[in-house]
């Protein structure tokens, strides 16, 4: 990896803006750092380096909101089915064309931007959620597996039951540690976790953690519906920028 000064802003700004998003919804912020990343980058760095950040600031955000989080059953089965979905998308990434996998990302993102757009006040009861959360579960992992982002599967789903945002946090949260723990061996494995991403991500990890508090403070004094309009003409702009950096 070459770091330059414009290169290393950007992805801390990244960062730093994810760290606000995960604060304020309890998720989210690899929609914001992976397309940036692969941007300067590719897929596969993108995907390394949030590993480390996403099992932190979720076992953080776990225990702050332990105590809402939803049924055993639900949680446990959503946590184990990303963990194992999670496991054979890393091996695709591994395996598959690195231009493939980065323009997965644009338009995994266009897919989340469109979701958000035509879906936003669908209701998913209960009770249909537990027939289906395995399964969502593991489609989302294979997602960010393979690219990082498990949100066009995993948080439209859990969106789709229109949680309380203290059930909502918990329960991702779980999802995605899970999903890191079960990456962590197979990145090792194939040899994607070296000394220097490590650093990378440990600093990507400090950032993260230091917005966050900001987040949970727009949380309280901005409504989410304009946090949410902003991000997603964020992500528009990046996913344009990666389609037309790889075709």
């Amino acid at each position: 990896m070459i770091f330059d000064t414009i290169t290393i802003i950007a992805i801390l700004v990244a960062f730093a803006l994810g760290g606000i998003l995960k604060g304020a919804t309890g998720a989210g912020a690899p929609i914001v750092t992976i397309p940036v990343i692969a941007a300067f980058y590719d897929v596969r760095i993108a995907v390394i380096i949030m590993v480390i950040p996403n099992l932190l600031t979720n076992i953080g955000q776990l225990y702050q909101f332990r105590k809402t989080i939803l049924p055993t059953f639900f949680t446990v089965s959503f946590a184990v089915g990303g963990g194992i979905g999670a496991f054979i998308g890393t091996i695709l990434l591994a395996n598959l064309s690195i231009k493939i996998l980065t323009l997965s990302v644009a338009f995994i993102v266009i897919i989340y931007i469109l979701l958000k757009l035509i879906v936003p006040s669908w209701k998913l009861l209960y009770e249909k959620a537990t027939k289906l959360v395995f399964i969502m579960g593991a489609a989302g992992g294979i997602l960010q597996g393979t690219a990082g982002l498990s949100a066009p599967i995993s948080i439209t789903f859990l969106n789709a039951m229109k949680l309380e945002r203290n059930q909502f946090i918990p329960t991702i949260s779980v999802y995605f540690g899970v999903m890191s723990i079960f990456q962590m061996p197979t990145l090792y494995y194939y040899d994607f976790l070296n000394f220097e991403i490590i650093v990378a991500s440990l600093i990507s990890t400090i950032v993260l953690l230091s917005f966050m508090p900001i987040g949970s403070w727009i949380a309280k004094s901005v409504s989410k519906e304009n946090f949410d309009k902003i991000t997603l003409i964020l992500l528009a702009f990046i996913a344009i920028r990666i389609i037309y950096i790889n075709l």
